[in-house]
């Protein structure tokens, strides 16, 4: 029979609600080692830039990262911090992250020009981008071969990419894993099709990950190794006024979109590990997995006011800042949190025998 033991700490998936605590082990001394965790990284356009703030937080920290799943933003925020890892540790992937958001903000200066022209907005939101950008000029691509080094990241990235796209012939969720990835792929995870042609990958044409599953959880569960996930959402799931105007329905309709699918994944998650505690799929490999497996949620609308007015089109350099900047507040107070409640884990060398 395989026996296998949960983690000492906080159990989330407790079938009450409420946390579980499991007694840890009488300990002659305590080895502290790196904090090993996987993230999952949400996408929402210019809101990605709180996950910055998270991402610049944790690479101050004696923290690495086993793997990393995203779709759109978090697609991007992820393959940069790989990137980053990969050409010059934390301090470069801090870096590239501060390059890339900047140079967003730059490019984002014609989308403001236009959403501040109402003749030139009302005419492109009628058209496709295949009628108003024929030839698919993305200044994203520029960025992205400027600041990651697709190759390295492919070859000797620490990190282990889970990148999702959405495949518009039926729909399905394809997850891009470090041998496969490529500019396109980071792009396809984060076509919008009513602003950019479909990125065809082998052939086939994919949209924005985050219509499939934003962010790929379920995949990311199967595939880590570390006992410790971080989900960061930064689309607003709350919006306590009832939408009115066509902008605002629209706005509301996306961030719905856009978190049911995480919504749906951590409800199964829920379910499969009450399944996995009960019966012959206790001591399963799957049970122990969820057993040991904590889950971390890091919520955007919980630090920053008012989340849901704003837009995911807005990337002004100080709003983008002050995104970044609660980020780093949040992850900060989950480090805080975690330290208190003594995370760290320990060698089998210094259990007693």
């Amino acid at each position: 029979m395989n026996y296998c033991a949960p983690f000492a700490g906080q159990d989330v998936f407790g079938s009450t609600g409420k946390p579980r605590l499991v007694p840890k082990p009488a300990l002659r001394s305590v080895r502290r080692r790196p904090k090993r965790i996987s993230l999952a990284l949400q996408g929402g356009g210019a809101f990605g830039a709180f996950t910055w703030g998270v991402l610049d937080r944790l690479l101050e920290e004696d923290v690495s990262f086993d793997a990393v799943s995203g779709a759109s933003a978090g697609a991007m925020n992820a393959v940069l911090l790989a990137s980053g890892l990969a050409q010059g540790g934390a301090g470069e992937a801090r870096a590239a992250l501060e390059r890339f958001w900047r140079r967003i903000s730059e490019a984002g200066r014609q989308n403001r020009f236009l959403a501040a022209n109402p003749i030139l907005s009302q005419v492109t939101s009628q058209l496709s981008p295949y009628q108003f950008n024929p030839f698919d000029v993305n200044p994203l691509r520029d960025i992205l071969t400027s600041e990651v080094d697709i190759e390295t990241v492919r070859a000797s990235s620490p990190v282990r990419l889970l990148l999702g796209a959405t495949r518009v012939s039926d729909g399905a969720l394809r997850i891009f894993r470090n041998k496969g990835l490529s500019y396109d792929v980071v792009l396809a995870s984060a076509c919008l099709p009513q602003l950019h042609q479909a990125v065809l990958i082998d052939g086939e044409p994919h949209w924005d990950g985050g219509y499939a599953a934003n962010p790929p959880l379920m995949p990311l569960v199967t595939a880590t190794r570390a006992s410790e996930l971080l989900v960061v959402q930064i689309i607003p799931a709350n919006h306590a006024e009832l939408p009115t105007t066509s902008s605002e329905i629209h706005k509301r309709l996306n961030q719905i979109t856009f978190n049911s699918s995480l919504q749906r994944d951590i409800e199964a998650l829920s379910m499969m590990s009450q399944l996995c505690r009960e019966g012959d799929m206790q001591n399963s490999r799957l049970g122990c997995k969820l057993r040991r497996l904590k889950l971390h949620r890091l919520v955007a609308e919980d630090h920053v006011a008012a989340l849901s007015r704003h837009s995911f089109m807005n990337t002004e350099w100080e709003h983008l800042q002050h995104l970044r900047d609660q980020g780093r507040a949040a992850a900060d107070a989950w480090l805080e949190g975690q330290s208190a409640l003594g995370l760290a884990h320990t060698s089998p060398d210094d259990r007693p025998s």
